[in-house]
């Protein structure tokens, strides 16, 4: 015999990724796919109606090396030890540009810590430069940058305003130049401009924020990034509602970086012509009075010639003069050099060697003013307790001693030196004893002269390159382009928004089809009974059927019927009996049980129509109620009997055994169609003893020989014992399951009762079908009833 599992097999086996089946639960639910998609989009589009849009404002700026910039460096080029050497990374410059100190001085310099706010219905929007008032603090700067305080204010003529701290409070009348009391000392309302008109009736919020706080969100809010690798072209942007904002902000930020590497590069100029300044000043005064000398020598002795024998030894005594002089000058060099180097933890720069034979120490003053600039640039960005900080200090620290070393050496060697040179030139004075007096004086005051002369010319030279220096200093940054905008909001991004929107207006349906179906562990359809049941017979399925409130007989199949449900049970009817032909079936071949798993999967309702269904072919039909725990059969019938309290049904028959098969059979006229019945009758209190009585035997001997078909309502199989205790009178057994309602797992105690054969000729139906589940794709009707499609349907097919 061919089962109709085999081809459901079959089916599944050859078809195992079938692409109509697997979207079609989203297709038949595409009302909420639209749904949703239409309340995301409606969710964005008002939030794109009711949010503030954000400009971009960009900056670009080129960082300029040593090289490219001028200054002290490009002055004393000629001098090594003010010649310096900076790479300094675009990392470096980034973190010095983003010191809080610099966005302090923004917002104090812009007033960003008291900003005024227009207060809509829905939108409220800040007024940035054009506000119509003017706040006067009483109390102190200090005290007002660490305040936060807001109110609210109206302008209702030209000399009078509105005034409350909270929405909610009730207005105070206050006259401009009135002084308002406040918890931080008070404070002076005053307009902005004559004519007020424009502003009147318009509520305004102004809102007073600590400092700090503001430069913190402005530093969070402002970035800063290299054009591109190895580039030192520095792109700076912020975010702003109000372009004219975000543009200061960041021109601002540019200013105050410009100005602070200003200020530090001009230290070491400014420090180094107070140095030369107070050279000048003392080698002046030695030369004036090396020319007072020379006046007064020369008129007291009248000295008017120089003796030719003593030519060449005055001219070696001067070589020797000069010597000593220039070792001296070392000394006193080396003397100011050790004074400014001062304590061990200072680090102020020092003057830079001025013309001294040492390369060890103009070398070492050198690097420890490279040292001191990158450290007081690093602190603009970082603590004194920072990594490098640390390892600079170390470095120049040990510079310093270094430097104290090499100076206390050179000290030592230059006295041993001018010890030396005094010793020669006392040798010459001996020497030169026998020449006038008078002329070895004047010569040794006009030796002094001109090194006098010729120091102080070389440092009026270097004076003049100094001051010049200090007006021709250039910042360290040339900017590319000023703060600009396109004009465009780039928030909140419309395109994403409505894109977002339309992905998860189709997400959200989906993942909650995918979830609930995911988690679905019931039956809906022959296609689910086919995957859980391999080797027992399927006859068909039931479609679920729109109960009304005044004809509940619709529920039962009709004469000459074409609606679904009648052509539903007439398939089962002929599928039917395709099986019971295959079958050899000696006793009880013609009746047939009807149970399920648990209670309200439809026995009753699938009892009275199958042999509805039977009765309507001419053929002679006995429906049984053999549920005697909760008969159903008579609430369906109970329109058609009129006398429904003295029907002697089941139970009457098996506990009265006067009582006769004949007594307790019925006939029924339902929907023009006759059907004999054997009512359940009342329920007694020991149904499971009961239907282990003889008479049970007695009936079903009786009624499988007079009738064509005997269908059985009986309890569930599960639930109650009552239906395996008569399963054996039943020559076939149909299964009944609900779709949406039966759970997969308990269907293992079907499976349970037909491995172990304690129910005859098992068949399965599937109840309750949505028409949109059903298997295979299937629709049940009459042949000549075409059904309209919709374009969705027609489009989907």
């Amino acid at each position: 015999m061919t089962d109709f599992n085999n081809l459901s097999d079959t089916i599944i086996s050859t078809n195992q990724f079938n692409l109509r089946k697997t979207v079609a639960p989203y297709i038949k639910r595409w009302f909420w796919f639209v749904l949703s998609v239409l309340i995301c989009l409606s969710i964005a589009y008002f939030k794109l109606r009711y949010t503030t849009p954000e400009y971009l404002a960009t900056a670009k700026i080129m960082l300029l090396s040593d090289g490219e910039a001028t200054g002290a460096n490009a002055a004393f080029k000629d001098l090594p030890f003010f010649s310096e050497k900076e790479d300094a990374k675009v990392e470096d410059e980034i973190g010095v540009i983003m010191s809080i100190d610099f966005f302090r001085n923004i917002v104090k310099d812009l007033h960003l810590n008291i900003t005024h706010y227009a207060e809509g219905r829905i939108y409220t929007s800040e007024i940035y430069k054009n506000t119509p008032i003017h706040i006067n603090f009483i109390a102190s700067d200090s005290i007002i940058d660490q305040t936060s305080f807001s109110f609210y204010t109206k302008i209702i003529s030209d000399t009078y305003f509105e005034y409350k701290l909270n929405e909610d409070d009730a207005p105070k009348k206050v006259e401009f130049g009135e002084k308002i009391p406040t918890f931080f000392g008070g404070m002076i309302i005053t307009p902005s401009h004559l004519d007020l008109s424009g502003n009147f009736d318009i509520e305004m919020r102004t809102q007073i924020t600590p400092v700090r706080a503001i430069a913190e969100s402005l530093k969070n809010r402002v970035v800063v990034f290299q054009e591109k690798a190895s580039s030192k072209i520095i792109n700076i942007q912020i975010q702003d509602p109000i372009v004219d904002k975000a543009k200061d902000i960041i021109n601002t930020l540019i200013t105050k970086y410009n100005e602070a590497t200003l200020n530090q590069k001009n230290i070491k100029s400014i420090n180094t012509a107070k140095f030369i300044d107070e050279r000048i000043s003392l080698i002046a005064k030695d030369l004036l009075g090396v020319d007072d000398s020379i006046v007064r020598f020369k008129t007291g002795n009248k000295v008017t010639d120089v003796v030719s024998e003593a030519t060449q030894l005055s001219s070696s005594s001067m070589e020797n003069e000069q010597l000593l002089e220039q070792s001296k000058m070392q000394l006193r060099q080396l003397n100011y050099m050790d004074s400014a180097l001062g304590d061990v933890n200072s680090y102020a720069p020092i003057p830079a060697n001025l013309g001294l034979g040492d390369p060890a120490i103009a070398a070492l003053s050198t690097k420890y003013n490279e040292l001191i600039s990158e450290r007081d640039r690093l602190l603009k960005s970082a603590g004194e307790k920072n990594s490098v900080v640390i390892q600079l200090d170390q470095n120049l620290r040990s510079i310093k001693e270094n430097l104290n070393r090499s100076i206390t050496n050179s000290k030592k060697s230059l006295g041993i030196q001018i010890s030396s040179l005094e010793n020669q030139s006392n040798k010459f004075n001996s020497k030169l004893f026998s020449v006038p007096g008078q002329e070895s004086k004047l010569r040794g005051i006009e030796r002094k002269q001109g090194i006098k002369e010729q120091l102080y010319l070389y440092l009026l030279e270097k004076r003049e390159e100094a001051a010049i220096s200090l007006t021709a200093t250039s910042p360290s940054s040339k900017v590319i382009d000023q703060a600009f905008s396109s004009g465009s909001p780039v928030s909140p991004n419309k395109k994403i928004i409505y894109t977002a929107a339309l992905f998860l207006g189709l997400i959200i349906p989906f993942g909650i089809i995918y979830v609930k179906d995911l988690l679905d562990n019931k039956i809906h359809n022959k296609e689910d009974l086919d995957r859980e049941f391999k080797n027992i017979t399927i006859l068909g399925e039931i479609p679920r059927i729109k109960n009304t409130l005044k004809a509940s007989e619709k529920l039962l199949v009709e004469r000459n019927d074409r609606s679904i449900l009648s052509e539903s049970f007439r398939i089962l009817r002929t599928n039917f009996e395709y099986v019971r032909r295959g079958r050899n079936i000696e006793n009880y071949d013609n009746v047939i049980f009807v149970t399920s798993t648990i209670n309200g999967e439809g026995k009753s309702f699938f009892s009275l129509n199958t042999a509805l269904t039977m009765s309507n072919t001419n053929k002679k039909v006995l429906l049984i109620g053999g549920d005697i725990r909760n008969p159903k059969i008579q609430s369906f019938i109970k329109t058609h009997s009129k006398e429904q309290n003295d029907v002697v049904g089941l139970t009457e028959f098996i506990v009265d055994k006067s009582v006769s098969v004949k007594e307790t059979i019925y006939t029924y006229t339902i929907n023009d169609i006759d059907l004999d019945i054997i009512v359940s009758g009342k329920i007694p209190p020991n149904p499971a003893e009961l239907l282990m009585s003889d008479r049970i035997k007695e009936l079903f001997d009786y009624v499988s020989g007079q009738y064509d078909f005997v269908v059985v309502d009986t309890a569930p199989a599960m639930l109650v014992t009552d239906t395996l205790l008569i399963s054996q009178y039943a020559g076939h057994t149909i299964y009944l399951t609900r779709a949406g309602y039966t759970e997969k797992r308990i269907l293992n105690f079907a499976k349970e009762l037909h491995a172990n054969k304690k129910l005859n000729g098992m068949m399965l139906v599937v109840n309750d079908v949505d028409q949109a589940n059903f298997g295979y794709g299937a629709k049940y009707g009459y042949y000549g009833d075409h059904e309209k499609k919709s374009l969705f349907k027609k489009i989907f097919k």
